[in-house]
């Protein structure tokens, strides 16, 4: 195990992680049969937690049982209902001294910090052995004939803690290489270099490699520093050390992704208070408030789920499986649970307001009304209708197969050339929302939108141009779409809108772009239409964030013959060794793929990397790059020596 001169035992009374010695209560504070249930109690409220930390997951489950065991005694007595003498109540108060240091220590490995948790392991470890020493201590001699025990439940209790005193401390060969690359870590930090391998090896098995997990560990370990109060400051140093090295090793920038994780304020002022894990959000680790369940079926707080959907994701961020629509859907069952369990232990806390069921139908009921409106001759009459149909296709599945049903699509499309750029806005969004819906796609199509999309994108408002632009990019989902937008004129207006639009433009633009080229002839459509140009203006421009994507299009057009030429210019490759040298890891990914695919094809560019001073980044990424430029850095570095 860890040597304790690197990290000390803690002091008695300091920190989450010190246990309390155990004393024998003096007195009775409670009644007999108070103590009884408060037994029983802590039992099922230790016996709630199911899931704990990958480190200490073995004796977690041995725990349980053991008080699973120990349970038939305490109902046992309750049901008897005798009247304890001092010695069976200072043993059964002994035994809830025992459980409640079980249900603090089962909760620790719940939800504490797995860097803690595997870091000081042994300390951990010893907490156990505590609680079995004093349940041991309890049972030993326990006057059953006194408490009306039969003798059933008496043999199986000291069967029971028998086997208790043979409780022994557990060290296999997982926790030993754990704990010795843990050392190799921390040996290794004077040169800030710690093998990479290592730093993997440890993040997957506490199981901190996703944006998720990393979240979570730093709340948990912000929770920590609140509770240790400015004790044992080096083993905190080495927890914050550790985290950020996983954090940099994960490509995730700390303060543009996780930012300063703070601790709520419900729990600062509630520091012991449990709170069940699935009435936390998975992404803010907060209790929710608006609960919504979305298309993979897991539940997140509206707001929480809404920016993750804003910022152009389409999987979900807990099993990162790909969604089939994004509607959200209010999750009213978990929501009333929360305010019972809210109200049961005195918290408040403001609860989004969801729309009432009863006002969803209604809603539902105007759809029919609403599609007729669409064909009004009342140009007021038709902009409130589209307004509401792009409102309520948003909403859910159901809305968007009742406007379908109703004949809907129809009409929406044919507003699509309205010469009025509102109702433009808000059929071309219409579409967009109904084509979340797989089998919607090809009907859209069918009806001829595309080219009316098309129109928007080259001549429409702001918002028209954007929401078209991701209409495209929706619709490209389906092969056969991808070559009509291609054939119909898309692709020349969404470079236009790359080069040209909105920083949202831009994205929805590069989004739908990247898709449309996976179909080859709409490569040559691009680079036609000037597409290069425009993506080099990216590169150049810092502010939009936009290298990665930028960088995955050029990857696309260089893997064509007929579009490497354009592409494989000597500037261009100045341009990624400098993103190489200056960027990001996901960054430098990206730029040594299309770095990789050009140099393959042509030596002369790759000669010209070397010169402007690629080879001495290419070493240092492949040691410490993420695992995809490791293989990218490795493979350039061959290709550089048959080319030098």
């Amino acid at each position: 195990m860890l040597p304790w001169s690197l990290f000390p035992r803690p002091a008695p009374g300091t920190g989450s992680d010190a246990e309390p010695e155990p004393s024998e209560p003096s007195g009775r504070q409670l009644s007999d049969e108070a103590l009884v249930e408060q037994l029983l109690t802590t039992v099922a409220s230790a016996r709630s937690f199911q899931e704990f930390r990958r480190s200490q997951r073995k004796e977690c489950f041995g725990l349980l049982r053991w008080l699973q065991l120990v349970l038939p005694l305490i109902q046992e007595i309750r049901e008897a209902a005798p009247s304890l003498t001092d010695d069976a109540y200072r043993r059964l108060a002994l035994l809830g001294r025992a459980f409640q240091a079980a249900r603090r220590l089962l909760r620790c490995c719940h939800d504490g910090s797995k860097i803690f948790l595997a870091l000081e392991s042994e300390a951990v470890l010893a907490r156990f052995q505590a609680v079995y020493e004093n349940m041991n201590l309890a049972l030993d001699g326990m006057p059953y004939s006194e408490i009306g025990i039969s003798d059933e439940v008496k043999e199986q209790i000291e069967l029971i803690n028998a086997q208790l005193k043979r409780c022994k401390k557990r060290s296999d060969t997982q926790d030993m290489e754990l704990s010795m690359d843990f050392m190799m870590i921390i040996q290794n930090k004077e040169d800030g270099k710690a093998d990479r391998a290592i730093l993997e090896r440890l993040a997957k098995k506490l199981e901190l490699q996703s944006l998720a997990d990393l979240r979570a560990e730093t709340m948990a370990i912000k929770k920590l520093i609140n509770e240790r109060n400015g004790q044992q400051q080096e083993s905190t140093k080495h927890i914050i050390e550790l985290l950020n090295k996983f954090k940099e090793i994960a490509g995730i920038d700390e303060k543009n992704i996780l930012g300063d994780v703070s601790i709520p304020k419900y729990l600062e002022k509630c520091p012991s208070l449990m709170i069940p894990n699935d009435f936390l959000c998975p992404i803010s680790l907060e209790i929710m408030t608006d609960p919504v369940i979305i298309a993979s079926g897991r539940t997140y707080e509206r707001r929480s789920i809404q920016k993750w959907l804003d910022a152009g994701q389409r999987t979900c961020p807990k099993t990162q499986q790909p969604l089939a629509h994004l509607s959200l859907a209010p999750n009213f069952a978990l929501k009333n649970l929360i305010l019972q369990w809210c109200e049961k232990n005195k918290l408040e806390i403001q609860m989004g307001e969801s729309e009432p069921a009863a006002e969803q139908e209604e809603r539902k009921e105007d759809i029919p009304s609403l599609v007729k409106d669409l064909s009004s001759v009342n140009l007021d009459v038709q902009r409130k209708a589209a307004k509401k149909i792009r409102t309520l296709s948003k909403e859910n599945p159901e809305n968007r197969a009742l406007i379908l049903e109703n004949g809907g699509l129809p009409a929406i499309i044919s507003l699509v050339s309205y010469p009025d750029k509102k109702i433009q806005e808000n059929t071309v969004t219409a579409l967009l929302n109904l084509s979340i819906d797989e089998t919607n796609k090809v009907l859209i199509a069918k009806g001829g939108a595309i080219p009316l999309i098309i129109e928007v994108l080259k001549n429409g408002s702001v918002e028209g141009q954007e929401n078209s632009a991701a209409a495209l990019f929706s619709l490209s989902m389906i092969d056969e779409n991808k070559a009509a937008i291609g054939i119909l004129g898309g692709i020349a207006p969404l470079v236009g809108l790359l080069r040209d639009g909105t920083i949202r433009g831009k994205k929805d633009a590069a989004t739908a772009i990247f898709n449309l080229i996976l179909n080859h002839p709409n490569k040559f459509r691009a680079m036609e239409a000037g597409i290069v140009a425009a993506l080099l203006k990216i590169l150049g421009d810092k502010k939009l964030d936009m290298v990665d994507e930028a960088l995955s299009i050029f990857l696309l057009l260089a893997s064509h013959p007929n579009c490497r030429n354009e592409v494989g210019t000597t500037s261009f490759v100045e341009i990624l060794v400098q993103i190489i040298k200056e960027g990001t890891p996901k960054n430098k990914e990206c730029a040594l793929s299309v770095l990789l695919e050009l140099g393959l094809n042509n030596n002369s560019l790759m000669v010209h990397a070397l010169g402007f001073g690629l080879h001495e980044h290419l070493s240092d990424i492949a040691k410490t790059g993420t695992s995809r430029a490791q293989r990218k850095a490795n493979s350039l570095i061959q290709l550089s020596c048959k080319c030098s």
